[in-house]
């Protein structure tokens, strides 16, 4: 639920809760966990654009850019999990998360 909120008020797709939840509450290993999450983070995703859609909150344009090139991402992403070890992975998520928690923190709005 929270997720699935998070993902529809501020578009994380839920990833961003749902994978320290499996981790952290539920013991499951982090590469499991983040495919776990994008199985769980498509039917939210449907949901919450559809809404937006309604409310014309998207922008077409970009998101006829920026799809192929997170198609091909999301390939080589979910290939390098074979290469990386699940500690580095783990942390690795862990300082995007703090980065990104910064960035949006201080940055200002225009």
């Amino acid at each position: 639920m929270i997720s699935g909120i998070t993902g529809g008020l501020l578009g994380v797709g839920g990833g961003i809760i749902i994978v320290p939840a499996l981790t952290y509450f539920m013991g499951v290993p982090i590469k499991t966990a983040i495919g776990t999450s994008l199985a769980i983070i498509v039917p939210t995703a449907i949901m919450g654009s559809a809404k937006h859609f309604h409310q014309g909150n998207i922008d077409w344009k970009i998101v006829g850019a920026i799809v192929p090139l997170a198609i091909a991402g999301s390939f080589l992403g979910a290939w390098m999990t074979q290469v990386i070890k699940p500690g580095h992975l783990q942390r690795g998520f862990a300082i995007l998360m703090v980065y990104m928690g910064f960035r949006l923190f201080f940055k200002t709005s225009s």
